[in-house]
């Protein structure tokens, strides 16, 4: 007599059910070690600009991650190739555009070492002057934002009303508060307006306040320190062998800042200090920088007190455009004016290359001249660039609440990176 295999079922119905779980026990086994791809931006607020992460990721760990970038690429390098020496002015705003002062000073010292010219001293202090208020200005946006980023919306509003006041002496100084284009090769288009010194001592009086302020509402807030002590850890050694620059690599425990190593504008002559990390993490890249703003406060307050009198631009007539009064009132004027805007300076053959101390970092110019009023080549060291390279090696083994912090942590800026 045979058995239907209905009757077996009915029959034997805890053999079925275990081979049922059999299976779901391999079906589990197999899944063990599959990983989710995750795209964190273009278009994300905490990526500050167009920068797309691929993530791999096991559950809440990352276990990869692959920076792309390249959304804002514009061609400023080969732009530059194209265009007289001060017509590239205004680019370098477009990099670091949140110091736009900065970049100007940084474009214009290189050209400078190519011609070989030494700016008289007021025309070096004003240099610094605008480079210092840069500076806290990128911080205080950096900065703001970061601490948003991780929970903290106070701060933000903070640093939003001190950066406005920054805008408003940008304005002053150069008649725009976000493009600036300050600076021409050999010196500035134009002196300090009048007063404009007290309103600069007078913004430092309030903004050391109201830094102190902020201060207080983040570096001991249970919430913050969370989020970023050992968080985003970068040791001396890597740091280094990235190739880091500015407060990425001090925050890491590394003594090295342009203005005190290789001094320009006069940097040696003021006193100031260098602020350095101890543990590489997230909190000590946040501390470097609120420390940088008080240096910066020290330096403006310095070159407040001892900006001499005299000339801001070169002494070179022949390579500096005359003044508007003069080329309406004579020919040789004219003419002089007319050479210099068509065919732009005179520049020898060479190579140079110059790193200026920019909040994000060394920022520097690479130009190879083979004379007349165009470089052959320019090339730019974008510190946000370099900076993004250690993401991958950070960002491994951490949890995905924790890019957010270790992103703000690094304050980079994707007109730079990309340029």
């Amino acid at each position: 007599m045979t058995t239907s295999t209905k009757e077996l079922e009915i029959a034997d119905p805890a053999s079925r059910v275990a081979e049922k779980l059999e299976g779901y026990q391999q079906t589990t086994e197999d899944l063990v070690g599959e990983k989710l791809v995750l795209n964190m931006g273009p278009s994300h607020p905490a990526t500050h600009g167009v920068l797309r992460l691929v993530l791999e990721m096991d559950g809440e760990i990352i276990t990869k991650a692959d920076p792309d970038v390249g959304f804002l690429h514009r061609g400023d390098e080969k732009i530059a190739e194209n265009m007289q020496y001060n017509q590239f002015i205004p680019y370098t705003d477009r990099l670091d555009y949140l110091a736009p002062l900065a970049n100007n000073v940084a474009y214009a010292c290189a050209v400078e070492k190519l011609m070989g010219w030494e700016l008289p001293a007021r025309g070096k202090a004003i240099r610094v002057l605008a480079c210092e208020i840069a500076r806290i200005s990128a911080h205080l946006l950096g900065l703001g934002a970061y601490a948003m980023d991780v929970g903290a919306m106070t701060v933000f509003l903070y640093t939003f009303t001190e950066r406005e006041k920054v805008y408003d002496l940008c304005e002053q100084l150069t008649g725009a508060r976000f493009t600036t284009s300050y600076t021409r090769v050999g010196g500035q288009i134009r002196d300090l307006p009048e007063g404009f010194l007290g309103m600069v001592e007078e913004f430092c009086e309030g903004f050391l306040k109201q830094l102190d302020e902020i201060d207080t509402l983040l570096s001991r807030n249970k919430i913050f320190l969370d989020r970023t002590k050992d968080i985003g850890v970068i040791t001396r050694e890597e740091a280094i062998s990235y190739g880091l620059s500015g407060p990425n690599l001090r925050g890491s425990g590394v003594d090295h800042d342009l203005r005190k190593n290789k001094p320009y504008l006069d940097y040696d002559q003021y006193d100031f200090d260098i602020p350095i990390g101890e543990h590489g993490d997230c909190y000590d890249r946040y501390a470097v920088r609120m420390e940088e703003m008080r240096q910066s406060v020290k330096i403006i307050r310095q070159v407040i007190k001892t900006i001499p009198d005299g000339p801001i631009n070169i002494a070179d007539a022949k390579q500096r455009v005359p003044g508007k009064e003069s080329v309406l009132m004579s020919m040789e004027e004219l003419i002089h004016h007319f050479i210099l805007i068509t065919e732009g300076l005179d520049a020898p053959e060479g190579e140079v290359y110059f790193g200026a101390e920019n909040p994000k970092g060394e920022l520097g110019f690479y130009i190879h001249s083979k004379g007349g009023g165009v470089p052959y080549r320019l090339k730019i060291r974008a510190p946000s660039f370099v900076n993004l390279s250690i993401l991958p090696k950070i960002l491994e083994g951490r949890m995905m609440s924790d890019t957010v912090a270790i992103l703000g942590s690094l304050d980079f800026v994707m007109g730079e990176c990309d340029r």
